[in-house]
């Protein structure tokens, strides 16, 4: 039972405790997040790994007036236990409860919603200089940075900016090794160097000594950055790739020792100059499984820890159906074996994608580039330019930050790439950040793209090899969840051509993507109570669209429903109401349902489907009450020569 987190209403408490209460409060927000695992899925490794920086920061700092951001948001769990959200942690992840992100509606200490890596520096930046200018210069600014964010683009203009401007400003470089998956390229093997290299270390020990003995105010403190400064530059490789930025460097610090974390914490917030604080720690410190496998337990699935066994939770509940997500893994696999020209690219989400079979046995043709987007787009034009076949494997939501790189280097050069966008839709617990609901946007803006949502399994598997043969660049988007798979003939991927899938005269409802199963359960419910026979049509091209299909259905139909998990502005709606304006078909019984026009919290997808209408039920809803306002029910049969239900 824990006795001090119960007593810790905001951070000023922990100013109140000795080191070793300290040290007792760190093992118990190991044992709050050890039990939240036990109800659900939580970010857990990460959160683990920065318990005690946690602490000496907010013991060291007011951030009640001072400023912090975590970068990468998902390691905030302590950081909220020890600013007045205790009471609250339960609900961690649910709907209507605490975001797993940082959230600016939840609390002052959370300056912005941080879901995506390497964007602290720069906003840390912006708010030191608004201070500043705004008569506060007194305020202390602090951003939180992981290794796995620290090659990032976006964290090397900031960088190169900071130094430049000068201002104090700390930025805390967390180094754990990691970021979801292991870290990658030559800022990690940086990185290990400054971990290995012995001299550095038996330097670090002997500072730390010294430490001891200065006051920690004043020039003896700015001595010692000096001499520290100067001992990097006179051999240590460690700090020079920041030092050469302007930015000065402390470190190798052992992040999980508190005594030590305070003392160098204490220094450097005197320092009035950039600064780098280069911290170590280990994602899962502290529960020995998740030190092993931090991978595995970033996001694990509810366990309890029994014995030194880890027993899952639920895990004698019925199989849910392969998830969309290792379908594409599988057809991914099996075109790079029949294909040596495809490659397949991700960012440091080798896991989330469930590449790892495809990195084992096609090492060659496997590419991660950690968290760096745009470069891997533009990597992958390159490679289509030379003549290979890349696939860019990336979540929906971490895609746009690549825009510019679609546009420029893969649209308008009209290269053959495939974009396969995974967690396309609403991600669930994850929240605003992740819902991946833009993509249809921002895609189908291009000249020169296809755009495609399969319906359902057999969609994927047959779209996969399809866009491998296009001369032009395709986009594939599919959502996190279990992949249905639809009984039918499946009809062949032919471009631009929808799916007739069932055909009634009492409406139609065109749907885009994966809640094809929903649409089709909620034309079975309206003929089985109200006797109504719709048409469902799996319109797994969102550009071009189908005019033939489309043109029958305004025609012929009592009302349209376009349904698509995207957000409903330029989405698959919009396309379809674009194009029936160009074809000048009648539009005055065409309704769309879809993402509105705000971002949706955070819950269970089917929670957050069933809020929006988008569920089966919802859909029969929706097709109810548009029979009923129809003004007259249109029951000719379509005209020959268009496509029958397969």
């Amino acid at each position: 039972m824990a006795q001090l987190l119960p007593r810790i209403r905001s951070p000023q408490d922990l100013k109140r405790l000795s080191l070793q209460e300290l040290e007792q409060l760190a093992q118990e927000i190991r044992n709050e997040l050890c039990q939240l695992v036990a109800t659900r899925t939580a970010h857990f490794a990460s959160n683990l790994g920065v318990v005690e920086l946690c602490l000496a920061l907010h013991r060291t700092f007011d951030f009640s007036r001072d400023r912090l951001i975590w970068d990468t948001g998902h390691q905030i769990y302590p950081h909220k236990l020890v600013t007045g959200r205790y009471e609250q942690f339960h609900t961690i992840r649910k709907k209507g409860g605490l975001m797993g992100y940082p959230n600016p509606h939840e609390s002052p200490y959370d300056l912005f919603m941080t879901g995506h890596a390497g964007c602290a520096v720069g906003t840390m930046l912006g708010l030191r200089v608004g201070d500043e200018l705004l008569g506060q210069p007194d305020r202390h600014a602090v951003a939180v940075v992981g290794d796995g964010a620290l090659p990032s683009g976006v964290v090397f203009e900031a960088l190169n900016n900071l130094g430049g401007m000068k201002r104090p400003l700390l930025v805390i470089l967390n180094d754990n090794e990691m970021s979801i998956c292991p870290r990658v390229g030559g800022v990690a093997q940086h990185l290990d160097r400054v971990r290995m290299n012995r001299f550095y270390r038996s330097l670090k020990r002997e500072v730390v000594q010294f430490l001891k003995r200065v006051p920690l105010v004043g020039d003896p403190a700015e001595r010692f950055l000096w001499q520290l400064k100067e001992a990097v530059k006179a051999g240590l490789h460690g700090g020079m790739l920041f030092e050469e930025l302007g930015i000065d460097y402390v470190g190798p610090i052992d992040g999980h020792n508190l005594a030590e974390l305070l003392r160098y914490l204490e220094m450097v917030k005197r320092v009035p100059r950039p600064i780098l604080l280069h911290v170590i720690t280990k994602k899962g410190h502290g529960f020995a499984p998740a030190e092993a496998d931090p991978v595995t337990f970033h996001t694990p699935s509810p366990f309890r820890h029994e014995g030194g066994q880890i027993i899952p939770i639920g895990s004698g509940k019925a199989k849910a159906s392969q998830p969309y997500t290792a379908v594409a893994s599988e057809t991914i696999y099996q075109q790079m074996a029949a294909n040596p020209r495809v490659t397949v690219i991700t960012a440091a989400m080798c896991q989330g994608n469930k590449l790892e079979r495809v990195r084992e046995d096609f090492p060659d043709r496997f590419f991660d580039t950690g968290i760096c987007e745009s470069f891997a787009v533009a990597f992958a034009a390159g490679k289509a330019k030379a003549g290979l076949r890349p696939i860019v494997d990336i979540y929906s939501t971490f895609l746009q930050r690549s825009f510019d790189q679609i546009f420029q280097e893969v649209a308008l050069q009209d290269l053959p790439v495939v974009f396969m966008m995974d967690r396309a839709g609403l991600t669930g617990p994850d929240g605003p950040t992740h819902h991946g609901v833009f993509d249809l946007g921002y895609m189908r803006l291009f000249p020169n793209m296809v755009v495609t949502a399969p319906g359902d399994a057999e969609d994927l598997r047959l779209l996969v090899p399809w866009a491998l043969q296009q001369p032009h660049p395709v986009a594939i988007r599919y959502p996190k969840a279990p992949a249905a798979s639809i009984p039918r003939q499946v009809a062949p991927v032919e471009l631009g051509r929808w799916e007739l899938l069932r055909d009634g005269a009492d409406g139609t409802i065109l749907c885009c993507g994966a809640l094809l199963e929903y649409a089709l359960q909620a034309a079975d419910t309206l003929a089985r109570e109200d006797g109504l026979e719709l048409t469902v049509v799996n319109c797994r091209f969102v550009k071009p669209l189908d005019d033939e299909l489309l043109a029958a259905a305004l025609t012929d139909s009592p009302f349209v429903l376009t349904v698509e998990e995207a957000a409903l502005a330029c989405g698959f709606g919009s396309a379809v109401a674009e194009r029936a304006v160009d074809l000048g078909l009648d539009t005055s019984h065409l309704h769309r349902a879809g993402i509105p026009d705000r971002f949706i919290e955070h819950g269970e997808r089917g929670e957050l489907l069933a809020d929006l209408g988008l569920d089966a039920a919802g859909l029969a809803r929706t097709c109810r009450r548009l029979a009923q306002s129809a003004p007259g029910s249109r029951r000719s049969r379509r005209r020959s020569g268009t496509r029958q239900v397969s």
